[in-house]
């Protein structure tokens, strides 16, 4: 894990123009917005379809694969540090209310007190759906054609064409 200070004046004014992108889709979902959206993004491939309520902290290191879908309130807390992207493969579903949460604080006390954010990658094979309310943590990957149950936290990688769910996400079945 990289860590960041993500109050330092670059990281706060980053993430107040992304949220104002992501303020404006939201507000107005057109074609427009959607566009401004997508230009957050490191890249966006194509038929990408993204539903109001849609949330990034920076978006400059998001990879969304082609024909992706992603339902409303989707949360990407993302890092704005090379090699710490969110990615999608090509053709997944995103459930509603889902987040990946590829930063999180520190646990020592003193780099909590420092602001200190630790960011690893999330990453998300082709063909692969998350449920609805599905929390995602950093340095997780999930395998391609693989099924997360709604509700699931995953903390751990889930191999391909595999179905987990729970919390923490567990192996249900393979495909």
């Amino acid at each position: 894990m990289q860590s960041f200070n993500s109050i330092s004046k670059e990281y706060l004014a980053q993430r107040k123009q992304a949220g104002e992108t992501c303020r404006l889709f939201n507000k107005s979902p057109s074609k427009g917005n959607l566009k401004r959206i997508k230009e957050l993004f490191l890249k966006s491939g194509d038929g990408v379809i993204i539903e109001s309520g849609f949330h990034c902290d920076y978006g400059n290191q998001i990879v969304i694969g082609d024909r992706t879908f992603i339902n409303i309130n989707c949360t990407l807390l993302d890092s704005p540090l090379a090699n710490n992207s969110i990615t999608t493969g090509d053709d997944c579903l995103i459930g509603p209310n889902v987040q990946f949460l590829a930063v999180s604080h520190a646990t020592n006390p003193v780099e909590r007190l420092n602001k200190e954010n630790f960011a690893a990658p999330i990453a998300l094979g082709n063909n692969v759906w998350v449920g609805a309310g599905v929390i995602i943590l950093a340095g997780v990957s999930i395998g391609e054609n693989s099924i997360v149950g709604a509700g699931a936290v995953v903390t751990k990688n889930v191999m391909p064409n595999t179905v987990v769910a729970g919390n923490p996400a567990r192996e249900i079945r393979t495909l």
